[in-house]
């Protein structure tokens, strides 16, 4: 079997991608999707609050999901559910297997990579104490009660303050859970501050920040939690230890990208976001490999994921008639950097001479700041500042460049994005 466009993943970011390449002309494009259903993690998240940007008005997660998959049926786009790929190969062909049809391969012209996310384990904690029941990781609650109608617990506390924990504080309290707190490692929220307000702030949930779990108690089912107070290098107290009485713990302790095959393909990967190196137009180090949404790096909004794929889809599209126009070729690259301040830009690089008008650069910073600038450097010039009133890692930024003033600058090498704490004096106007 051979399609123009294959696209791993049918959640948010795959049908976007799939939906964009099919308006920009692409004839045939499959979606390869392990779960039951298209639409990915959205099915379980019933609050409302997404779309604001790509529709205008509040849908709950199903709502904004069914838009994209009743697009990409109207559009006649192919979606295989229950299927797992297992292995790209750097030709690009696809090994994916399913109850139905075992064990089969696909050609494409050009891959999409759209496989979002998932969490954090305790594993990956090193939390000392037994395994009892009543552990989970914040989004396996959300599926228990939002898609299986089971309660994991009555009473709970969380250990990290990230969108999924947030929410779920909130959910498990309207069911009737009394959520004792909320404690957080760092000294700030790894959340959106909308939803600290909404999900904790409005039902009189404490959060303690600069706090961890360090110890579990109970064998066959959690009976409590120790909470302990952590210094400046996120090692505990000595003698803030207290016990707090639970039969639940939840785990909201980061996302990850999910890049098992984009590392069994070898893929140029970026370690501070997990997720692959990419050019403005999100072509992987892979020849026609695209990368998107969750996959990528950890969005917050998913409007901003639905944007991201449909450009992804897109050029995949131009990817496939420049190679057989024979137009395609390399340009000299602009290296993007993240400064001071900074976690990481994506995309990594710009090619100036094959970029549209002007490209979003997308990037976290690594604390909480207050009044301060984004400041963009040209080598060693500084050539913008935006202010911001207040900068979170909580929530992702991004910036505009535009080609024009990219091309003001023929010698450039590398574009710096940081964080400055006022106005600067050495600024060149664009």
């Amino acid at each position: 079997m051979r399609y123009e466009i294959a696209i791993i993943g049918g959640g948010p970011a795959g049908l976007a991608a799939a939906c964009a390449a099919k308006e920009a002309g692409c004839g045939s494009i499959l979606i390869l999707e392990r779960d039951r259903d298209a639409g990915g993690i959205l099915n379980q998240c019933i609050h409302n609050g997404f779309g604001l940007h790509t529709f205008g008005e509040e849908l709950t997660g199903p709502e904004y999901a069914a838009r994209y998959v009743d697009k990409a049926r109207r559009q006649g786009i192919e979606c295989r559910l229950n299927t797992m790929v297992v292995d790209i190969s750097p030709d690009k062909v696809i090994t994916a297997m399913s109850r139905r049809e075992g064990l089969f391969t696909i050609e494409a012209e050009a891959v999409i990579l759209a496989m979002g996310c998932r969490e954090r384990s305790r594993g990956a904690l090193s939390i000392p104490g037994f395994r009892p029941a009543g552990i989970y990781s914040a989004g396996t609650a959300q599926r228990l009660i939002n898609i299986e109608g089971m309660m994991p617990g009555r009473e709970v506390v969380i250990l990290g303050s990230g969108d999924i924990g947030l929410i779920m504080a909130r959910r498990m309290t309207l069911e009737g859970a009394r959520v004792k707190l909320v404690a957080e490692l760092m000294p700030y929220s790894g959340g959106l501050k909308r939803n600290i307000v909404q999900c904790l702030d409005d039902f009189g949930i404490p959060l303690r920040l600069s706090h961890t779990v360090i110890g579990i108690h109970g064998r066959e089912r959690l009976t409590g939690v120790t909470v302990a107070e952590t210094d400046h290098n996120r090692r505990p107290v000595p003698g803030t230890e207290e016990r707090i009485d639970c039969d639940t713990l939840l785990l909201s302790v980061g996302l990850i990208p999910e890049n098992e095959l984009s590392r069994g393909m070898g893929l140029k990967m970026d370690p501070a976001t997990g997720g692959p190196v990419v050019g403005e137009n999100l072509e992987t180090s892979a020849d026609g490999v695209f990368a998107c949404g969750n996959v990528l790096h950890v969005h917050d909004l998913v409007d901003y994921v639905s944007e991201e794929a449909a450009s992804a889809g897109r050029n995949a599209v131009k990817y496939i008639k420049d190679r057989r126009s024979g137009k395609r070729e390399s340009g000299r690259r602009v290296r993007l950097r993240a400064g001071k301040g900074v976690r990481y830009t994506v995309p990594g690089y710009l090619e100036p001479e094959h970029m549209d008008e002007s490209a979003v650069i997308r990037f976290r910073v690594s604390n909480v700041y207050r009044e301060a600038y984004v400041g963009i450097c040209f080598d060693d010039i500084c050539v913008k500042q935006q202010r911001k009133h207040v900068l979170a890692p909580g929530e992702m930024e991004q910036i505009r460049l535009l080609k024009k003033d990219i091309e003001r600058y023929p010698g450039l090498s590398e574009i710096t994005i940081r964080v400055e704490a006022g106005a600067g004096s050495n600024q060149a106007a664009l």
